[in-house]
């Protein structure tokens, strides 16, 4: 159960203009994050503005993307991220339940290209050590332009900051 209340998107006609956003550019559904997010409307509005942002208006494929999220998910014992990003979602941008399974420890499979192995590395120091060393940052550079270095980097940041937040408010699956 969340730690904070839940807000029902409906329970306010404030929030409505808001709910209809997410509702609209979500199918219809509204997350449980974003329940807990209308605690603080300004802080949802922004959080939903960005992680669209950061999810669909980068330079990054899908596949990618969706490798990072749930790697950090495994990384930070996150089973809301795990639960919202594998199964359809990953399998949508090509990753069978396998590779995503393959990701608690994907240096030992054979899932994942070789620019997906250095995004990979890079998300492993982005959060487990924070600073990334140079022989991890530059084999970066032999697959990715530095306006995608950027989105990955970002992409990684945002998604420790979700995990975080999640776990911290104890997002109730779904």
């Amino acid at each position: 159960m969340a730690r904070v209340k839940l807000i029902e998107p409906d329970s306010d006609p404030a929030l409505a203009e808001l709910a209809g956003t997410i509702r609209g550019q979500r199918r219809g559904s509204f997350l449980n994050i974003y329940k807990i997010l209308l605690q603080s409307p300004a802080m949802c509005a922004a959080w939903f503005d960005f992680n669209n942002a950061v999810r669909w208006q980068t330079g990054l494929d899908g596949r990618l993307r969706e490798i990072l999220i749930i790697r950090i998910g495994h990384l930070n014992g996150s089973a809301y991220t795990l639960r919202q990003h594998t199964g359809a979602l990953a399998e949508a941008e090509g990753l069978s339940p396998e590779a995503c399974d393959g990701l608690k420890s994907w240096r030992g499979t054979d899932f994942f290209s070789p620019a997906e192995r250095a995004a990979l590395g890079f998300a492993d120091a982005m959060t487990e050590d924070i600073t990334v060393p140079d022989q991890v940052f530059e084999p970066l550079r032999d697959h990715f332009d530095e306006p995608q270095i950027v989105e990955l980097a970002v992409l990684i940041g945002s998604y420790n900051m979700h995990t975080r937040v999640f776990m911290a408010l104890q997002a109730d699956l779904q």
